[in-house]
């Protein structure tokens, strides 16, 4: 037998007081649904592995940033044959790459040995050099190390959007499952009571039976509706069992798994925390607006992404031009020893005839971009006309709900007016358990019609994609 006695404890200790349970405990622990929600954000495995976009796409931009690092290299190679020196050959360069395709370079140059080319014939002390070199057409507005920063950059901003999606859609699915969970133990409470009203009933009918007031049959009649209340007060805890058990794989402690004990039950009253948990609350329809919703900005920063890709793709359209200039010194303590007289220099033109590759793959990034904004297009109208839709069908189910409670008043004020005239002798026992079918037929559908109305805020909250703040 499900206990209706209950108080409120915090979450956290729910699975560590199972053990000091007795036989004797009345006592049940409410689940809030808003305690629910925190912990499942908090400790569920979806819910963590979104958290680690962000740090993902933070490693994406340092790897990004990373083609702009300053480098130092160093060749050094040498020969010795047969007591003869062949060769001794050693060059260090320091590197700085730059936006726009400029590229600053310093230089230290010593080569020796009587095998060397005469073009390689450098100062004793070496030859110092210092210049710059850049490309004047392709990937001078934009190249590739610039192309993959600015995609780094947007695929951050993108995760946060894809992170609040990822939450949403656990948090949705943990809603629906504590929907289900609250609606199944409310059917399991209506079997208990008029399980209950039954069993008084029959002990009523039984007496009256021995005194000779009614007929011995008529207790028959009312052990039968004793014990279809009792099936179906088993049906409804095993229904309550399954959905305690589903709502369980969303909860979680550090890493662990954790199985609701029988003593917890959910909060009966959720309706005045639903919108303020989900943060729907005060959103009307008339203030609607999709600028900031999620789906919408991951899909933005996706076309600012392969806008970049179009941009890259279309500069390599224009012939490869580059231009390197270098100072040299043997002296470069004295800045008066960079005279442009001494120098190292040098023209790389190269163009293919048909740039069919290259054509190619510029058509292609003009459609993903195309189809990426078909894609937001079309995404917005979905949204739009969704919320729209669960909006009206809130206000249905408001209007369902009241229609509902008032049916089962009614078929309240019926059974106890037939109960009444049975204490008289002017009714019998199956019409009362015919206005009893009745009365519990219509407290399912009411259990039916208000988890309708939850799920639907659920869908309300998905559909806006909020990540909860204050959980």
């Amino acid at each position: 037998m499900l206990k209706r006695n209950k108080q409120h404890i915090p979450f956290w200790i729910l699975f560590f007081l199972s053990t000091f349970y007795t036989q004797a405990q009345q006592d049940s622990i409410v689940l809030n649904f808003k305690e629910y929600l925190g912990y499942v954000k908090k400790y569920h495995p979806i819910a963590k592995q979104a958290q680690l976009t962000i740090p993902i796409s933070q490693a994406n931009l340092m790897r990004a940033r990373g083609g702009f690092d300053p480098k130092i290299e160093v060749d050094y190679d040498r020969k010795d044959f047969k007591e003869t020196e062949y060769w001794d050959r050693l060059s260090t360069t320091f590197k700085v790459p730059t936006w726009f395709g400029i590229e600053l370079k310093g230089n230290f140059e010593q080569n020796q040995g009587e095998f060397i080319n005469s073009n390689e014939t450098v100062p004793d002390d070496g030859l110092y050099s210092a210049g710059v070199s850049m490309s004047l057409a392709e990937g001078f507005w934009i190249n590739e190390r610039m192309a993959t920063l600015k995609r780094a950059k947007l695929f951050r901003e993108q995760s946060k959007a894809d992170q609040d999606l990822l939450v949403n859609e656990i948090l949705y699915n943990a809603s629906l499952a504590y929907f289900d969970w609250l609606r199944a133990y409310k059917d399991a409470m209506i079997f208990s009571d008029f399980l209950e009203n039954a069993e008084v009933r029959f002990q009523g009918v039984k007496q009256r039976a021995l005194a000779g007031d009614i007929a011995v049959i008529d207790t028959v009649e009312a052990k039968i509706a004793v014990q279809n209340r009792a099936l179906g007060l088993e049906q409804a805890k095993v229904r309550f069992m399954k959905r305690t058990l589903e709502l369980s794989n969303f909860l979680w402690i550090n890493d662990v798994p954790v199985e609701l004990q029988p003593e917890v039950i959910p909060d009966e009253n959720v309706a005045s925390e639903i919108d303020v948990t989900l943060e729907i609350m005060g959103k009307p329809l008339d203030s609607f607006t999709l600028e900031n919703h999620p789906k919408l900005r991951s899909l933005e920063f996706k076309i600012d992404g392969l806008t970049v890709d179009r941009r890259l793709k279309a500069n390599k359209l224009l012939p490869v031009l580059d231009v390197e200039y270098n100072f040299l010194t043997e002296t470069p303590d004295q800045i008066n020893s960079l005279i442009v007289d001494n120098f190292k220099g040098g023209v790389t033109f190269r163009l293919p005839l048909f740039l069919r590759k290259e054509r190619g793959d510029l058509r292609l990034a003009k459609f993903k971009l195309q189809d990426a904004r078909f894609e937001r297009d079309n995404a917005l109208v979905e949204i739009q006309n969704k919320v729209i839709a669960i909006y009206r069908e809130l206000d249905s189910y408001t209007t369902q709900n009241q229609l509902i409670a008032d049916i089962v008043t009614n078929y309240e004020t019926l059974l106890r007016a037939e109960e009444r005239k049975f204490s008289f002798g002017e009714s019998s026992l199956f019409l009362i358990n015919s206005r009893e079918s009745k009365l519990i037929d219509a407290a399912l559908k009411r259990n039916e019609v208000q988890n309708k109305f939850f799920d639907t805020k659920a869908m309300l909250f998905k559909s806006l994609a909020i990540n909860p703040e204050t959980l």
